[in-house]
C-alpha cells in the first residue's frame, strides 16, 4: 500500500503504518491537548496506540491461521479504520474460511480476558465509557478489546461476521449462493444502522454506507470468481497494450499517455523485463513537480502485483482488491499482458453470454 511505513515484520508478514493514521495521532493528540493539557493528551495517544496494538493482534489471528492452510500474507497496514491484511485469497473450504474469520475476534477475547483476570473484576459498563479518561486504562483497553470482538461479529461484510455467516452457509449451499445471502443480510443490517443513526449518531450513517458497500463488493466479487472458474489469466488478459521504456522521460510518458486510451501503462526495460506500474495519475501527478525531461524511473510504481499467464483467473480477481492492474509475466519475468478490471469485466460477460467461448476459441 501507498503512502505507508514500515515499523517490522514478524514470521514474513511487514507490519505497515500509513500516513494518515499518524495525522489521526497528531488530531487526538492535539485535541487532548487542548481540553486537557499535556498530560490528556499523553494518556489519549498512549490509549489509541494500545488500542491499535491490538488490532495488530486481531489481524495476526487471521493472518497466522490462514497460514496454517497455506494462505500467505505479505503485509499487514494500520490504518484510521482498523487493520487491513493482505491475505492473498481467501479460503475456498468453508470451515477454513470460519476458523480464519473466527480467529481475529478469538484474540480479542483472549486479551480481554487476560486484562479483566489481571483487574480481578469485570465491569461491563466501561463499554459504554472507553472515552472517560478518568477510568483506568487497562479497564478501557479491556472493554475496548470486547467491543472489538463483539463489533466484527456483527453479520455483515467486511466485518469478521459476515465471513462467518457466509462460512456456515457454504456448508449446505454452493459459496456463490452463500454469499449473495450473506450480502443481502449485511445489506439490511446497514439500512437498520442507517435509520437509527438518523437520530442523532451521524457516525452510524457513515458506518452503514461502508457497510453497505462492502457488502456489495464483496458479492460482485464471489459472482465474478465464480463465473471465471476454469478461465486461465491468458484468457483475460490484455496484449495490445502500449508499454513505457523504463529510461524514458516524463514527456515519453505524456505522449505515450495521449497516443492511447489505456488508463495503466506497464514500465519494462531493454530486454522486456516488468519494471512496474504508471497510471495516468502517476503520469499527471509527475508533471506537477517535475519537467519534461526527468526520468519517469521515481514514480514507478515496483511494488505491482504480479502472475503467470497461466494462472487460474478465479483467484487471481481476488488480488484486484488493491491493485488498479497487474502485470502477466512468462517464468522469465518478461511482459506478456495486462490484465484490468475492464478486461475482467469483458471476460466475464462474454463467459456468461456464451459459456462454450472458450472451448470455441481454443478448438
Amino acid at each position: 500500500m501507498r503512502w505507508a511505513i514500515t515499523l517490522g515484520s514478524f514470521k514474513g508478514t511487514a507490519v505497515r503504518i500509513h500516513v494518515t493514521f499518524l495525522l489521526l495521532l497528531a488530531w487526538i493528540g492535539f485535541s487532548a491537548y487542548r481540553s486537557g493539557g499535556p498530560i490528556a493528551a499523553r494518556d489519549s495517544l498512549i490509549f489509541i496506540t494500545l488500542i491499535f496494538t491490538c488490532v495488530v493482534l486481531h489481524e495476526f489471528g487471521h493472518i497466522l491461521t490462514a497460514r496454517r492452510f497455506g494462505i500467505v500474507s505479505t503485509e499487514v497496514t494500520l490504518l484510521p479504520i482498523g487493520g487491513v491484511a493482505n491475505l492473498d485469497h481467501m479460503p475456498e473450504k468453508p470451515y477454513q474460511e470460519l476458523l480464519v474469520a473466527l480467529a481475529g475476534p478469538a484474540v480479542n477475547i483472549v486479551i480481554a480476558a487476560i486484562l479483566f483476570a489481571a483487574l480481578g473484576t469485570f465491569q461491563p459498563e466501561t463499554l459504554t465509557q472507553l472515552d472517560d479518561p478518568h477510568l483506568n486504562v487497562f479497564a478501557r483497553l479491556a472493554a475496548a478489546n470486547l467491543f472489538l470482538a463483539l463489533f466484527n461479529m456483527i453479520p455483515a461484510f467486511p466485518m469478521d461476521g459476515g465471513r462467518v455467516l457466509r462460512a456456515a452457509l457454504a456448508m449446505w449451499l454452493t459459496r456463490a449462493q452463500a454469499t449473495r445471502i450473506a450480502a443481502s443480510i449485511g445489506q439490511g443490517f446497514a439500512f437498520v444502522l442507517g435509520f437509527l443513526g438518523l437520530f442523532g449518531n451521524p457516525l452510524l450513517v457513515f458506518i452503514a454506507i461502508f457497510v453497505y458497500m462492502a457488502a456489495s463488493g464483496e458479492a460482485q466479487l464471489t459472482a465474478a470468481s465464480e463465473a471465471a472458474r476454469g478461465l486461465s489469466v491468458a484468457d483475460a488478459m490484455e496484449t495490445r497494450i502500449a508499454a513505457i521504456r523504463w529510461g524514458s522521460d516524463l514527456g515519453e510518458a505524456v505522449e505515450t499517455l495521449l497516443a492511447t486510451s489505456q488508463d495503466q501503462f506497464p514500465v519494462v526495460a531493454a530486454d522486456g523485463r516488468f519494471m512496474g506500474l504508471l497510471d495516468r495519475s502517476d503520469i499527471i501527478g509527475a508533471l506537477k513537480g517535475d519537467d519534461r525531461g526527468a526520468p519517469i524511473a521515481p514514480y514507478v510504481r515496483r511494488d505491482a502485483p504480479t502472475v503467470s499467464a497461466g494462472a487460474p483467473l478465479d483467484g487471481t480477481i481476488e488480488k484486484f482488491a488493491g491493485a488498479s492492474a497487474i502485470g502477466v509475466l512468462d517464468a522469465d519475468d518478461k511482459l506478456v499482458g495486462l490484465l484490468t478490471r475492464q478486461s475482467i469485466g469483458e471476460i466475464m460477460l462474454i463467459a456468461n453470454l456464451r459459456p462454450d467461448w472458450r472451448l470455441a476459441r481454443r478448438g
